[in-house]
């Protein structure tokens, strides 16, 4: 039990240590983080619950429906709506780059706790796949979440709503693909790699333009400090 529990939170416990120490400014404080990170583990409780009281209704009687569009739209919305009401005014969240922690930090925090429940059920056969797969897909979808909760926080008043949405949009976006990818049976492992590696790509430059942000931010703070 203890090595399967090791196996299934190792993965988002090394990717959230490379957003952390990315961060060159002020650390985050690790117990808003670890917070963040419990809201999103808790999270996937109630978000279970709601898929299989669909499921066993038979809400969706279409697979791409239920699998695709309302899986993707309802564990986003879940990150989204913790973002915006737990952390988005949060005193802690003092410069675009907290944007990307905060993030990653409840993305990881569901998506440790689904690999849990799932590596519990099916055994660590599919550890490696899933740590490659659904672990960091769910880390990088935060990523880009909190990029545009971060340009929002610190957007004139006319953008905020926008960015706000586009956390949400973008998110959603790419998450609806990734699952897409995942129905086409014979052909999902030629999609996956350059979806992932796009995705890869996509989440590191939100990276580094938050954190060039935040920079800016710093060297701001800095001058006004010793005027």
């Amino acid at each position: 039990m203890f090595i399967l529990l090791t196996v299934a939170i190792a993965p988002g416990l090394a990717l959230f240590s490379y957003f952390y120490l990315r961060k060159q400014i002020a650390k985050e404080p690790s117990r808003t983080l670890f917070h963040t990170f419990l809201y999103g583990a808790i999270m996937t409780f109630p978000i279970l619950f709601i898929q299989h009281v669909f499921e066993e209704e038979n809400v969706f009687a279409n697979s791409f429906l239920r699998n695709v569009i309302f899986t993707s739209g309802i564990e986003e919305f879940f990150k989204w709506l913790i973002l915006l009401i737990a952390i988005y005014r949060h005193v802690e969240f003092e410069d675009a780059y907290d944007g990307i922690l905060y993030g990653a930090s409840v993305s990881l925090g569901f998506a440790t706790v689904e690999n849990i429940i799932y590596l519990l059920s099916f055994g660590m056969d599919t550890a490696f796949l899933r740590a490659l797969l659904p672990v960091s897909s769910h880390a990088l979808f935060g990523v880009v979440m909190g990029y545009y909760f971060g340009k929002a926080k610190f957007a004139i008043e006319a953008d905020i709503n926008r960015y706000l949405f586009l956390a949400f949009l973008a998110s959603y976006g790419l998450h609806f693909i990734y699952n897409a990818i995942l129905t086409v049976s014979d052909l999902w492992l030629y999609l996956i790699i350059p979806f992932m590696l796009f995705l890869w790509w996509f989440s590191l430059t939100r990276v580094k333009y938050a954190h060039m942000f935040a920079m800016q931010q710093f060297r701001r703070k800095a001058n006004t400090n010793m005027k």
